[in-house]
């Protein structure tokens, strides 16, 4: 299983309500309705659940939506914050306010604190990490050599790939048009640990 967005996550909420109250699914119609948005807009979401391996369509035949999360304990989904940005460019200020949450599967997910962020930026693309992903960090107050981190510099928070050398410590892009930080204070706030894009 993957990890849902906010919408993704209210359209399997309503999709379980739903069954819940009528004892079958809703139509893609129905769902589209109590969300006023498109049809084509719920049939995205719906297809999205699916392929994620939330939910099982029978595409010949209405009301087939089974909801398959849940079905044992690996698959208890984890409510993880979203706390605001980070720069992959230069560091950009973090206000710490939630911004709403992103779910995932907790056997994924693994011990620990975590709280996610969204990614502004392009200094990280040669890392796979682009403008506008939700960064999941797993929070730790140390780094080892090379490890993808949220730094504090400044006040500023920034997504950067963490080195620690003699007398400082160097924050390295992934992309040779940014140059590198090197600071002598920096608060390491925590680790990459997944990285959620969407494509809707």
């Amino acid at each position: 299983m993957k990890a849902i967005t906010r919408r993704q996550s209210e359209v399997l909420d309503y999709i379980k309500a739903f069954i819940d109250s009528h004892h079958f699914p809703p139509t893609i119609r129905e769902i589209s309705d109590h969300f006023s948005i498109s049809v084509k807009g719920a049939y995205d979401h719906v297809k999205a659940l699916e392929r994620k391996a939330f939910i099982r369509l029978d595409n010949n035949r209405s009301r087939t939506i089974e909801v398959l999360d849940g079905s044992g304990p690996g698959d208890r989904l984890v409510e993880i914050p979203i706390l605001g940005n980070v720069a992959a460019g230069l560091p950009l200020l973090a206000a710490e306010n939630r911004e709403g949450s992103v779910r995932m599967p907790s056997d994924q997910i693994g011990s620990g604190e975590h709280f996610a962020l969204h990614v502004s930026g392009d200094s990280m693309k040669d890392a796979g990490i682009m403008d506008g992903d939700v960064a999941v960090i797993r929070q730790q107050p140390v780094a080892d050599n090379g490890d993808i981190v949220v730094a504090m510099v400044d006040e500023a928070v920034t997504l950067k790939r963490f080195y620690k050398e003699k007398n400082r410590v160097r924050l390295q892009a992934e992309n040779e048009a940014y140059p590198p930080i090197f600071t002598q204070n920096v608060k390491i706030l925590g680790k990459l640990a997944h990285l959620i894009r969407s494509y809707e």
